[in-house]
């Protein structure tokens, strides 16, 4: 058991209980963090999930498996609902009228418009909402990670034991409206998935590993098959409820689709001056507003370098190979994002101080690509001029496209369905390629803060 961050129990919370629903990757996570901490907790989850669950946290003292939630509820000073967003209003329906009076009550969703209206339909009016939303997933090391509150209704008081409680994670604190929250999720995650998940379908449609051939070799390529499959190697729920049942991440989602179709158009009718023109004039409206000083968003120091993002690949070409031995990439995906961001009017360097790891590691590649004229200008041209990978891209844009529609359509069973035929594909590989992931975001972690 790790050693408590801090010094003992705040003077008046001797006897205060976290109380979590929904014992989840995240949601376990939680417990074990505080309960190392000195907080005593109460946590459920499915009834059938009870033995299994007291098994495993056997040897925590200060952890006790409750059967449901309605004891959870009535026993804890703050519940937090570890549940995805999909269920949150089913399940605070169910557990919340049993809410201890006075107590505080929060939500780990990705998405906190459907989980502020759940409180505020079924929580007792005596009991305040601090939500709260860790932007990292469950395997990250939390420590000066972005950790979001949002004091929703609720008195100071309880704020300041919610900031207590959770302080032992080490997380920079962030202060947002829920509507705020749901905006800036949006603008870092929701697009950025969408191109993950779209690279991974479109590699599934085409039963190949993308790290055995010559294409996809370097530190751009290492990116994005890495997080691709770190991304298929979690449960679908995590993402589907961010992209469904966020009006604003619906609204990026199409826009990417849109990106992604009309550049691939330009591509295949071999329109290099219009599309040059085009990208040339998102790459101004994303990166080139800046300071007093009129450069670019891009500090002097890239956010990710080469020499860092080559250590990582899943195949065998070794570190430093000769480029004239890899075949060319129109990073058709790289491209999309900027004309999306452009399209939308967003500045994603913005909500760096909001940003998750995947998205800090997205941005550094897609910069990377724009910062460098001369790759630019290559990847341009083999859009037009190189017909070797048209259906790669031809299936990227396919993806895409439907990935949107699902989104649109709000249909959580056939997101469902996608995402796990595309898991099940990669899943013989998630072992080595989890471990090299992980690697590499700590890599990129630490030399971001050098």
């Amino acid at each position: 058991m790790a050693t408590s961050t801090i010094p003992s129990v705040s003077p008046g919370m001797e006897s205060f209980i976290v109380g979590i629903i929904g014992m989840g990757d995240m949601g376990k996570m939680y417990a074990r963090r505080l309960s190392d901490a000195g907080w005593k907790i109460m946590a459920c989850d499915r009834d059938e999930q009870y033995e299994d669950l007291r098994n495993e946290f056997s040897s925590r003292t200060n952890i006790q498996i409750l059967r449901n939630g309605h004891l959870v509820s009535r026993a804890s000073d703050y519940i937090i609902y570890s549940v995805e967003a999909a269920a949150i209003d089913r399940v605070v329906a169910q557990y919340g009228p049993s809410t201890k009076q006075n107590a505080i009550v929060g939500g780990q969703t990705s998405c906190k418009d459907p989980e502020i209206k759940a409180f505020e339909d079924h929580l007792p009016p005596d009991v305040d909402i601090v939500s709260c939303h860790s932007l990292h997933g469950p395997k990250v090391d939390t420590k000066d990670q972005p950790l979001v509150l949002i004091k929703h209704r609720a008195s100071d008081e309880s704020f300041r034991k919610v900031e207590t409680v959770l302080r032992c994670l080490q997380s920079k604190h962030v202060y947002l409206s829920a509507h705020e929250h749901d905006r800036i999720t949006a603008d870092t995650q929701a697009v950025t998935h969408a191109a993950f998940l779209s690279m991974g379908k479109a590699w599934h449609s085409m039963r190949q590993f993308p790290w055995e051939g010559a294409r996809y070799v370097g530190g751009i390529e290492n990116v994005k098959i890495n997080l691709t499959l770190r991304i298929y190697s979690q449960k679908w729920h995590v993402y589907a409820g961010l992209a469904i049942l966020n009006p604003e991440a619906r609204k990026q989602i199409d826009q990417y689709a849109k990106s992604v179709t009309e550049l691939y158009k330009l591509m295949l009718g071999g329109h290099h001056a219009e599309l040059r023109e085009r990208v040339l004039k998102a790459k101004e409206k994303v990166f080139g507003r800046n300071n007093a000083a009129g450069g670019p968003q891009w500090e002097d120091k890239p956010l990710l370098r080469d020499t860092v993002l080559d250590q990582f690949s899943l195949g065998r070409t070794e570190p430093g190979a000769d480029p004239s031995t890899l075949l060319p990439n129109n990073h058709l995906s790289l491209l999309a994002m900027v004309d999306c961001w452009s399209a939308l009017g967003i500045v994603p360097y913005d909500h760096m101080i909001c940003s998750t790891p995947l998205f800090r590691l997205w941005l550094g590649v897609t910069e990377h690509l724009f910062r460098d004229p001369a790759r630019l200008e290559g990847a341009l041209r083999v859009a037009v001029e190189d017909n070797t990978f048209r259906s790669d891209d031809l299936e990227f844009t396919f993806a895409a496209r439907g990935w949107a529609e699902c989104v649109g359509l709000g249909h959580f069973e056939t997101w469902k369905e996608r995402f796990v035929a595309t898991q099940r594909f990669f899943e013989p590989r998630f072992a080595e390629a989890i471990e090299v992931g992980n690697a590499m975001v700590k890599a990129v972690l630490e030399s971001t803060k050098a």
